[in-house]
C-alpha cells in the first residue's frame, strides 16, 4: 500500500460513538448482573454490550485503514497511464482522490463534494488541499464544490470515475439515479467508473445498464470494508464506457 501522511477522519463519526456510548451500560449491567446472582441477565448484556464494541472496532478499522487499503488495490488494479483525468464524486478529505492522484503524472484529480462534516469528520475544502500537500501531490489536483447529480463538466471529460461512500448519501432513488447517471455522462468512450457504496448498489449496477454502459458488475469488497459487520458491507460497482 503507498505510505499515506494525510489524515482522512472518521466517516460519519457519530455512528461508532452511538456503539460505544450504547455498549458501556450494557456491560456495566452485566457486572451488575453477575454480582447480584443474575447469570442470565449478565450472559445476555455482556453479550449484546461485546457485539457493540465489536461493530464499533469493525467500523473504526474500515474508516481508517480498510478502506485505503481496498482503494489502493481496486486504483493499483486499473494499471494507469498517469496521463488519465479521474473525478472522484463525493470526494471528502481526499482518501480516494489523493490515492488516485499519487499515480498520475501527467494527468489530473479532479473532487467533487459539499463538504458535509456530517458525513465526514473535519470534511473541508482546506481540509482537502491539505492533505494533498502532505501527500505531495497538490499540484496533480483540482476541487470543486458542487453536486454530484449536476455535475459541472463536459460530456466525455474523464477516462476514469470512482465513488467512495458518497451516493447514498443521496436521499432520495431518483437523485441517486441523476447522480450514476452524471457519472456516465462525463466519462469518455473507452473510460471506466466504479462506485463502491454499503447501500443501493444494484440501483446504482441498473442504472449504468440502462445509461449504456458494459461489462457491469458488482462484488463484494471484504471484512475490511464493513461498517460494523457484514449487514453493513461495501459493494463495487464497475463498468466500462463503449467506444
Amino acid at each position: 500500500m503507498i505510505p499515506r501522511k494525510g489524515d482522512y477522519g472518521f466517516d460519519a463519526p457519530y455512528v461508532p460513538i452511538s456503539m460505544v456510548v450504547g455498549a458501556l451500560p450494557l456491560l456495566a449491567g452485566a457486572v451488575s448482573g453477575a454480582l447480584r446472582g443474575e447469570p442470565v441477565a449478565a450472559l445476555t448484556m455482556g453479550v449484546s454490550g461485546t457485539f457493540l464494541l465489536a461493530s464499533a472496532g469493525s467500523y473504526l478499522y474500515t474508516t481508517r485503514a480498510g478502506k485505503l487499503r481496498a482503494w489502493d488495490e481496486i486504483l493499483g488494479g486499473l494499471a494507469l497511464a498517469g496521463d488519465e483525468r479521474v473525478l472522484d464524486l463525493g470526494c471528502g478529505r481526499g482518501a480516494v482522490l489523493l490515492l488516485a492522484a499519487q499515480r498520475l503524472s501527467t494527468g489530473r484529480a479532479v473532487g467533487v463534494d459539499l463538504w458535509s462534516a456530517a458525513d465526514q469528520s473535519g470534511n473541508a475544502l482546506e481540509t482537502t488541499r491539505r492533505n494533498a500537500a502532505l501527500e505531495g501531490v497538490a499540484d496533480r489536483i483540482d476541487l470543486h464544490t458542487g453536486d454530484m447529480r449536476e455535475l459541472p463538466f463536459p460530456d466525455g471529460s474523464f477516462g476514469v470515475v470512482v465513488s467512495s461512500l458518497a451516493i447514498h448519501n443521496i436521499p432520495d432513488a431518483e437523485g441517486r439515479a441523476r447522480a450514476v447517471r452524471e457519472a456516465a455522462r462525463v466519462l469518455e468512450p473507452g473510460g471506466r467508473i466504479l462506485l463502491a457504496d454499503f447501500r443501493f448498489t444494484d440501483a446504482y449496477a441498473d442504472e449504468m445498464r440502462k445509461a449504456g454502459l458494459a461489462d457491469v458488475a458488482r462484488r463484494g469488497l471484504g471484512a475490511r470494508f464493513w461498517y460494523g459487520g457484514p449487514w453493513a458491507a461495501t459493494h463495487v460497482v464497475t463498468a466500462r464506457k463503449p467506444v
